[in-house]
């Protein structure tokens, strides 16, 4: 019986990508993800983005809380 002992040499996952910190979203691009989330009638995806980037979370930040956005049957809209 024969075993293979060959050691493939793995590569790191992040070889040849950026690290670090991502830049901040503009104005524009805030604006063109609530829309499309409008659109497609995703009260619950736009409610979250509406908290993270009001109070500034990252999204590990926000995904560990677990918030009460609904109050009643309703959402607030935003102006």
């Amino acid at each position: 019986m024969e075993t293979s002992t060959a050691i493939t040499a793995r590569q790191p996952w992040n070889k040849g990508k950026l690290v670090g910190q991502k830049t901040p979203l503009k104005l524009k691009e805030i604006w063109a993800i609530r829309i499309r989330l409008q659109i497609a009638s995703r009260c619950r995806d736009l409610a979250l983005f509406n908290l993270a980037v009001d109070s500034k979370l990252r999204a590990c930040d926000l995904m560990n809380s677990s918030p009460t956005l609904m109050f009643g049957d309703s959402f607030t809209l935003r102006a």
